[in-house]
């Protein structure tokens, strides 16, 4: 895209919350009329329909998002690893370019709450912290100024950030700006290990509608028991529906002063929730709970942009971002601009996406339209190493017959063309993303008592 003049320039917020699942929104066959602002913008604008983080954990997933590369690469594999005051994040793009940066919210990419001027990735104006949930609750939103102080802003968590955001939209009006708006919503709330909603609104939605894998694998049907999702689905619901609510207000204040039309809103977040089904917590997990996530765009250049059903990534947001504000992607970003698939150039569009999974488990997996491939490294701790040249198959899904993840396929002798081919895929991302090609076990051999896949079925 050529360059323009700075006043031209569109105004883009990111409005990112935190471990959303993509099936909450109304658009993905949600019943319960959570995400009525989201569900407008989505079909009015553009709407990824296949839209996957690249890294299911908090810090990992934002470094990834600043930096449109994987957390591999950029050396934030994990959570407690601040990025590197070196690495030029999305804020120096938009600041060389002649705009205002912002930055709302929970950062988690700093080495101390009270985030210091050097480890704030470019972003000039400052109101967050850098782990909202460790020193914030619900009725007591703390974040720290642009000098470190703390400031207590008064409401809801969400409304108190919203109500921020909102003063800064007006205080912009003249000049183009970006800004970062990072909810804590709907991450569970540490100290307590819950989902705390605005008052009255958990009730709404308590007992009333389930996801059919965390359904599954809570009974005892499947011969998998665990997870907390019937204790917390309420409250999760409850934060989502107060989220959507705050991004209506936001298309509010900007439609009242004018600037709706050349503002680009951009919403998603960092990763799913399993709820405690897959392993021991929230996510770190290959499945699509954990990796699948809402993501649509507004604004100008996204107008009727339709329902996109290409695989799309996380790490492929910024560069999309940076295109749409007229601005040169760096070859440094390992994503790619989305705006071809607007204008259906689907040329050389990958048609599956590459996830690194840390810190409980070193894993990785490759996902297609209709299959899933995960394998993971025995014995190692992503808290410990960023990758292994060694892992060992896990899980296979046909997520054409299966899409919940209930049925795994890995070592069916019927599915090993499969495998085969899905094992190719992982190493070529493995090694695209900057890692070494690793040695992958095979696992054990199992009878399977159906007719070996199709050669046409392999390729989907």
């Amino acid at each position: 895209m050529g360059s323009q003049p700075a006043k031209q320039r569109p105004n883009i917020i990111v409005f990112f919350t935190d471990q959303q699942r993509w099936d909450t929104t109304g658009v993905h066959g949600n019943p319960l009329d959570l995400t009525p602002n989201f569900d407008q913008m989505a079909t009015s604008g553009t709407h990824a329909w296949n839209a996957f983080t690249c890294q299911p954990v908090c810090g990992p997933a934002r470094c990834c998002l600043q930096t449109g590369r994987y957390a591999t690469a950029v050396g934030c594999w994990r959570n407690g690893r601040p990025l590197p005051r070196t690495q030029k994040t999305l804020a120096h793009h938009f600041n060389d370019a002649g705009y205002d940066t912002a930055y709302i919210g929970k950062w988690h990419l700093a080495s101390e709450q009270a985030v210091k001027p050097a480890e704030r990735g470019g972003y000039r104006y400052w109101l967050a912290s850098n782990a909202t949930e460790m020193d914030s609750d619900a009725y007591d939103c703390i974040l720290h100024d642009g000098r470190g102080k703390r400031v207590k802003l008064p409401g809801y968590r969400v409304d108190a950030m919203t109500d921020a955001a909102i003063r800064y939209i007006d205080d912009h009006q003249k000049s183009p700006f970006f800004m970062f708006l990072s909810y804590l919503e709907p991450h569970f709330q540490n100290h307590r290990d819950n989902y705390p909603a605005p008052d009255g609104y958990a009730r709404k939605y308590e007992g009333r509608w389930m996801p059919p894998d965390l359904a599954a694998i809570h009974s005892d049907t499947t011969g998998l028991v665990g997870g907390n999702a019937y204790q917390s689905m309420g409250g999760y619901c409850g934060m989502i529906k107060r989220l959507d609510e705050s991004l209506g207000r936001i298309r509010d204040a900007l439609k009242s002063l004018g600037m709706l039309q050349n503002t680009i809103i951009i919403f998603t977040t960092d990763h799913g929730c399993h709820f405690k089904t897959r392993n021991d917590e929230y996510k770190r997990s290959g499945h699509d709970g954990a990796i699948r996530i809402p993501l649509a765009f507004s604004g100008p250049g996204f107008e009727q942009g339709g329902q996109l059903r290409q695989m799309i990534s996380l790490v492929d947001v910024p560069p999309t971002l940076l295109d749409a504000a007229g601005i040169a992607v760096p070859r440094s970003m390992q994503g790619r601009s989305i705006l071809p698939l607007l204008k259906r150039d689907y040329a050389g569009w990958p048609d599956d996406v590459f996830v690194q999974i840390s810190e409980s488990e070193v894993g990785r997996a490759v996902r297609t339209g209709r299959w899933k491939y995960i394998v993971i490294a025995p014995g190692l701790s992503g808290e410990d190493v960023p990758g292994s040249t060694e892992y060992r198959e896990k899980c296979l899904y046909d997520l054409q017959a299966d899409p919940w993840e209930l049925n795994n396929l890995i070592g069916l002798q019927s599915h090993l063309p499969v495998a085969a081919r899905m094992r190719q895929r992982l190493i070529k991302h493995m090694v695209a993303a900057g890692e070494k090609a690793p040695h992958i076990e095979l696992a054990p051999q199992r009878p399977s008592g159906q007719k070996r896949v199709a050669d046409d079925e392999v390729e989907q």
